[in-house]
């Protein structure tokens, strides 16, 4: 089992994660607001492409401590992405 163990990596995947956060909110407001699909669709899209970003820069750090062979890390992959 791996962990993210490097602090400033654990504290710039919590940055990311927190915007996604915030993006997350900020469509809600736009359907609390009944704002047009379209907007909404481009904001969820946006929070997707983030959140797919985070997981692979936390597979990238995964690679870099070494702590998994890769095939394990491939399987991981298949499965989640």
């Amino acid at each position: 089992m791996s962990q993210l163990i490097d602090p400033d990596k654990k504290r710039q995947m919590m940055q990311r994660l927190a915007r996604v956060e915030g993006q997350i909110r900020g469509v809600q407001k736009l359907i609390e607001q009944e704002q047009d699909c379209e907007k909404i669709a481009q904001q969820l899209s946006a929070a997707r492409k983030a959140l797919d970003k985070s997981f692979f820069q936390m597979v990238a750090c995964m690679m870099e401590q070494g702590d998994l062979p890769p095939q394990d890390i491939a399987k991981m992959l298949a499965k989640f992405s």
